[in-house]
């Protein structure tokens, strides 16, 4: 078990007066089976009324507008959160049960449809069904987020928030979330049903107690063969003590940390900062 608190700031700088905004917050942590929500609070500048909601995904919203003259938008979402997961998987189901589960739950059969940030290259559907070929659908599942790692390295700059599967594919490049993306897509080509996780990662395996890390925002997967499965194929890690959800759906555009519309001058600039420490 461990704590863990974090301070996500993110916003945007306008370049010019914005006249109004309407927004939506996905960075706070809920509490489920392998953390609990100890404390938790967002601040919006310029200061404005929200509404939280729990989305149709399990994942909390704030939602909320600013109608007053304004050229930056920044928010502060601090959490403390005691993480309990232990990184053991229980033994899973063979394809034949699977089958049958995929029809009867519904939260099962929606993360087994591609979506366009998804969809994978042919070469992707090939070495996951090369890789279910002989095992069960957990290791199959396991193996083909291990050769997802191992595929594609991992690296800043080169894709953004709209950059799909194929693309980081054809590049052998991206961040956690195109490796989620491709992982995702690899795994529902095989029949696998798998879902997109947000949250963050504590960087310092050793994580020592008081000592502020510089973080980010985090992606991971969830597999279902029995029961939901968690791994971080960026880091090729066992979902564990140093990761922090906040959310799930189907990719990346149903956990988007920030977004929204606004009236006022063309173009802005996103900016992020996330602080992890451990507590005692």
């Amino acid at each position: 078990m461990s704590r863990l608190r974090v301070r996500h700031v993110t916003g945007y700088d306008y370049g010019g007066e914005v006249v109004q905004s309407y927004n939506e917050a996905r960075m706070l942590p809920g509490s489920d089976d392998g953390q609990l929500v100890l404390a938790s609070g967002l601040e919006i500048s310029p200061m404005s009324s929200s509404h939280g909601y729990v989305d149709y995904w399990g994942t909390r919203v704030n939602s909320f507008e600013i109608l007053t003259p304004h050229e930056q938008l920044s928010l502060t979402a601090s959490s403390l959160v005691e993480v309990r997961r232990s990184g053991h998987a229980e033994p899973g189901m063979g394809w034949p049960e699977l089958a049958a589960a995929r029809g009867a739950a519904v939260a099962v059969v929606e993360q087994l449809q591609q979506t366009p940030l998804t969809d994978p290259a042919e070469a992707v559907a090939a070495f996951a069904r090369e890789a279910a070929a002989d095992l069960d659908p957990c290791a199959a599942a396991l193996a083909v987020c291990r050769e997802v790692h191992r595929r594609i390295e991992y690296m800043t700059g080169v894709t953004g928030v709209q950059s799909t599967a194929r693309e980081a594919w054809a590049q052998g490049r991206g961040v956690c979330q195109d490796i989620a993306h491709v992982a995702i897509g690899a795994l529902r080509a095989i029949g696998v049903p798998a879902r997109y996780v947000s949250g963050y990662l504590h960087p310092d395996p050793d994580f020592p107690v008081g000592v502020p890390v510089t973080g980010e925002s985090h992606a991971w997967v969830e597999w279902f063969c029995g029961s939901w499965h968690g791994w971080d194929p960026t880091n090729d890690l066992a979902i564990g003590e140093r990761h922090v959800l906040v959310g799930r759906g189907r990719d990346y555009a149903d956990v988007a940390p920030l977004r929204g519309i606004y009236a006022g001058p063309f173009g802005s600039r996103l900016f992020v900062e996330v602080e992890i420490t451990r507590e005692a």
